[in-house]
């Protein structure tokens, strides 16, 4: 089984790598790949011309970079609008959007890790979501952050959701700011009353942010370190988002305990069956 919706990869300088490209594809799953239009000719020389989409210039200019003197450097939000919209016009009321240095998916089960061979976990996920009514933003936690013998729940609601995100067309927020875009977003979700969905069920292995060339490294954190993307997201909510100094660096902490309040609210016009559905789902050696 594959995913239903959309899948967009936003991606700069990573021609070469292209991490999540080549998982996808290993999948078998389809997707779209957002590039600049300087780069748009690297990219097609090793993807399919029919995968790669042409960030318009318009998205940039119109990009709401909250700080107002901000240097006119986006990151990767300003292509993000254009996958939502993108998806909006081809008629879909979910998208896809993910990082392009995400190299494995994972599902955990009985204290194991293991690597997928196809979409059947990007399904189940739409599948979960969609049970529900008020689910704006869902995805994978990242794979270093759940121990596999740790005993975690299979999913946990209202928090941020990192890099592989099922976003809700219809939630009226967009993506804005050049640094800590998702938390950004998923604390503006929280805020106004939806829910966030992050599983621990399923997994992305993902490259850290700052150590692969491309993307923000070169644009963003070579220059400038951490301190000015914990600065950010502090002015956007400072209700709840404090800087502390953690691992020899600048970092954000967010309190997402007033979110607690948010309920999943089921659709009532759905009949789920009973007990468990492993989606085909079968342990074998390769």
């Amino acid at each position: 089984m594959n995913p239903k919706f959309p899948i967009y990869i936003v991606s700069k300088g990573r021609w070469n790598d292209r991490l999540t490209s080549k998982c996808l594809e290993k999948l078998g799953v389809s997707y779209h790949i957002i590039v600049n239009n300087e780069e748009s000719s690297e990219y097609s020389r090793v993807i399919d011309k029919k995968k790669v989409l042409i960030q318009p210039k318009k998205y940039a200019k119109e990009y709401d970079m909250f700080w107002k003197d901000d240097i006119k450097i986006t990151g990767p939000g300003a292509a993000r609008n254009f996958a939502w919209d993108h998806s909006i016009e081809n008629g879909y009321d979910h998208h896809w959007i993910m990082d392009d240095n995400i190299d494995v998916f994972l599902r955990l089960n009985k204290n194991w890790k293991l690597p997928v061979a196809d979409g059947t976990i990007l399904k189940v996920m739409e599948d979960f979501a969609l049970r529900y009514e008020n689910i704006a933003i869902a995805g994978p936690n990242y794979d270093y952050f759940v121990a596999a013998n740790s005993k975690p729940p299979p999913f946990v609601a209202n928090t941020r959701v990192y890099s592989c995100m099922l976003i809700k067309n219809e939630i009226p927020y967009r993506w804005r700011g050049r640094y800590n875009e998702d938390t950004d977003l998923c604390i503006r979700v929280l805020k106004g009353g939806w829910c966030t969905v992050q599983f621990n069920a399923f997994l992305q292995g993902k490259t850290p942010t700052q150590i692969n060339p491309g993307g923000n490294t070169e644009q963003f954190y070579d220059k400038e370190g951490t301190y000015h993307k914990s600065k950010m997201l502090q002015d956007m909510h400072p209700d709840i988002v404090r800087m502390v100094w953690k691992y020899g660096r600048c970092h954000h902490h967010v309190d997402y305990r007033q979110f607690r309040k948010n309920k999943l609210k089921k659709r009532t016009d759905l009949d789920v069956p009973e007990g468990t559905n492993n989606y085909g789902m079968k342990l074998v050696s390769r």
